[in-house]
């Protein structure tokens, strides 16, 4: 298993914050609306639900990077 410092350091890497964050201003939205599309509309925003929100924002960031630093780790094997 490599070491965490080298799985931390690729996860940083500016290309993969890059991809990360696109995927998450693209996918982060759209799960916002499908979970949360209700609540909205009914002006209900407390703040649990923004939490909740900036909780489903971080989803498709780590899943990106996740798969990213798998990708980048295999090329290297």
């Amino acid at each position: 298993m490599p070491e965490r410092s080298s799985l931390l350091r690729l996860a940083l890497n500016p290309s993969v914050v890059r991809r990360a964050l696109l995927f998450a201003v693209v996918v982060g939205p759209i799960l916002i609306a499908v979970n949360h599309g209700d609540a909205l509309l009914r002006g209900e925003l407390e703040a649990r639900r923004w939490l909740k929100m900036g909780l489903t924002m971080l989803v498709p960031y780590l899943v990106s990077t996740v798969s990213s630093v798998a990708a980048l780790r295999d090329a290297g094997r």
